[in-house]
């Protein structure tokens, strides 16, 4: 089961792909060069978080499944 929800905010995104090269299983780009999530669970948990982290422009929100706090970004 996966340890976090995850939003990508598409507007957002420029598709560095930072996300992709940190967490392959979970983050992969459109054809539009579009992050996107493969399978919220795809990576460890600690991956995720870090790809998430890694995007320069925050397009990637985290929440907790259990709370559904946000846990990135920090705001």
């Amino acid at each position: 089961m996966a340890k976090y929800k995850i939003k990508i905010i598409k507007d957002k995104c420029i598709g560095a792909a930072s996300c992709v090269g940190i967490a392959p299983g979970t983050y992969q780009l459109d054809d539009n060069n579009i992050a996107y999530v493969v399978k919220e669970d795809g990576d460890t948990p600690e991956n995720v978080l870090l790809g998430a982290q890694s995007c320069p422009t925050n397009a990637i929100e985290i929440y907790d499944v259990e709370t559904n706090e946000k846990v990135w970004p920090k705001e």
